[in-house]
């Protein structure tokens, strides 16, 4: 599809890279879906007469977000089963619930729900974990934005397949069928370290190596689960995931909530990456990322909302201020985790993270246009010293008013451009109707 050439010119240009830079008054020039240069408006204007002149004069531009960890057609489940424990979360609730409605027709009308809500939060990328990875990957390459889909492996039978075996099999076929695809890209997911046993972790790391992809995987989520890997295995989560061969630069460890200042200085040194979730743990009462430590130590931290069924959103501007906030007072360093250092996890940390930061994650010359206007003329904004802090700490979701993913237009002025939200909402009421009625039969 083409797309067409444009400049965009809002009150502040926000590029991440390099980093802390904020540009007032200047444009970007977007061509061939691309990122051309960033200029003064006049200049742009002058140096480009046959580009589209987009005016967003109390508006700051920034690269869209990446949500690096997701489980997006978990959306039909949101509230299903608020204000408990994980593990009663999960076995009493969660996974009675997806065996018997997890299906392709779940994962599509799921992962569009999932996908309207991340587009109006100015998410333009999304690293997901479920099951039908195949239907998730077409759903976000119809809706134009990009997904780092999950080629999910678990140890039990599930809708999507019933051994290791298949698992891998469709995974790969999966990975095949969109290599080289413009907006999809694929990792694997082993569930975690309970859920895939040490011999198919090892075999999942030979194959991260042999492909040059990712491997996205729970760990050390809560001490209940490191408890129980310990009496399982004799050691820890992350010993697991390095004895498989899982520890280094191909690793997303997700939640990571229970790590030891040894294991911290491991990740440092092996360049892992590590997505925190800190609504959803905190939702949870699962514990907290130590982010400060692991930034500290070398770790390249990205940001992610787990799914709507343990957040309940996948608000990514409120990620960013709860990752703020929390770590401010999990430390009690109010200098801790800055609005500059919050806005690279939510960008270019989560591009480097799924391997795409030659593409993705800030705004700089030559790579795609995905771009997100957000308009700080609200009062709850006014008066704008930093538009980075207003962002951050002042702005809400609702705010994001345009949306771009290889410069294409997902949102104008607050219209979606790519998905009939009306009959999406339409098709999540009805999931709601069905799954309501199974649990008052039960």
């Amino acid at each position: 599809m083409s797309t067409p050439d444009y400049i965009v010119a809002p009150r502040w240009v926000i590029p991440v890279r390099p980093a802390g830079q904020v540009l007032e008054n200047h444009a970007v020039v977007v061509t061939e879906g691309r990122i051309e240069t960033i200029l003064p408006v006049a200049d742009a204007v002058a140096a480009h007469p046959e580009h589209e002149l987009i005016e967003r004069p109390e508006h700051a531009l920034l690269p869209g977000l990446i949500n690096a960890h997701t489980h997006a057609s978990m959306t039909l489940l949101r509230g299903i089963a608020d204000d408990l424990p994980l593990q009663v979360w999960l076995e009493e609730h969660i996974w009675p619930a997806e065996g018997a409605w997890v299906s392709p027709d779940f994962v599509r009308d799921g992962t569009r729900l999932a996908i309207a809500e991340m587009i109006r939060g100015g998410t333009t990328c999304f690293n997901d974990m479920y099951f039908f990875p195949d239907v998730i990957a077409e759903t976000a390459a119809e809706t134009g934005i990009r997904c780092s889909v999950g080629l999910i492996a678990i140890d039990i039978p599930t809708p999507w397949a019933s051994d290791i075996e298949e698992y891998l099999h469709k995974g790969l076929a999966v990975h095949d069928r969109f290599k080289g695809h413009p907006l999809i890209t694929s990792v694997f997911a082993p569930h975690s370290p309970y859920m895939v046993s040490p011999e198919n972790l090892a075999r999942i790391a030979v194959l991260t190596n042999e492909l040059d992809t990712k491997a996205h995987i729970h760990v050390a989520e809560t001490a209940g689960e490191v408890e129980q890997c310990q009496e399982q295995h004799g050691k820890r989560p992350l010993d697991v995931v390095a004895d498989a061969n899982l520890l280094g630069a191909q690793l997303l460890a997700v939640h990571l909530t229970q790590a030891t200042d040894e294991e911290i200085a491991r990740l440092g040194e092996v360049q892992a990456n590590v997505v925190h979730c800190p609504e959803s743990n905190l939702k949870l009462a699962s514990g907290h990322c130590p982010v400060s430590k692991l930034i500290g130590n070398g770790v390249n931290v990205a940001l992610g909302t787990d799914g709507a069924a343990s957040n309940n959103d996948l608000d990514m501007i409120g990620e960013m201020r709860t990752a703020a906030l929390r770590e401010k007072g999990a430390t009690g360093d109010a200098s801790a985790l800055p609005a500059e250092t919050v806005l690279e996890m939510a960008t270019i940390n989560g591009a480097i993270a799924l391997g795409i930061a030659e593409e993705t994650g800030s705004i700089e010359p030559g790579k795609a246009a995905d771009l997100i206007c957000i308009d700080l003329s609200a009062a709850s904004c006014q008066p704008v010293y930093n538009p980075v802090s207003a962002i951050i700490y002042a702005a809400s979701r609702d705010q994001v008013s345009d949306v771009w993913v290889a410069g294409q237009a997902l949102m104008t002025n607050r219209e979606l451009q790519t998905l009939d939200e009306a009959g999406t909402i339409e098709q999540a009421v009805a999931w709601h109707a069905r799954i309501t009625d199974t649990q008052k039969e039960a």
